[in-house]
């Protein structure tokens, strides 16, 4: 759902408090990023964690977490997560990757005939 075309007052007679998201798809997680305004216009940002779990009777359930963070805290955020982010990639010890494969990532050439 993105509201990115919209004004605010737009945004918010449709959905509320709603202002623009962005969700991110990262293996079995999909991480939101949610611009919402409060009643006087004031931005605020959201972070959801979502999964997709199977429920004792058979059915999908998605657990979610949620992170409110207000203006006034995004440059010692980003600051926090940027050396974080810098650290792990010096100092995480090296795994091996799993391959990928060049172009798309679409499996439409597997010849099922050899398998």
């Amino acid at each position: 759902m993105y509201f990115e075309d919209f004004d605010i007052n737009d945004a918010q007679e449709r959905n509320g408090d709603d202002v623009f998201s962005k969700p991110v798809r990262a293996g079995k997680r999909t991480y939101f990023f949610d611009v919402k305004a409060t009643k006087n216009n004031d931005y605020y940002l959201t972070i959801t964690e979502s999964k997709r779990r199977l429920d004792r009777d058979g059915r999908f359930v998605y657990d979610k977490h949620k992170i409110f963070l207000y203006k006034e805290d995004f440059e010692k955020f980003s600051q926090g997560l940027e050396e974080i982010i810098k650290y792990i990639r010096d100092n995480a010890p090296q795994t091996l990757e799993r391959p990928t494969r060049e172009g798309t990532g679409s499996f439409s050439d597997v010849n099922f005939e050899e398998l």
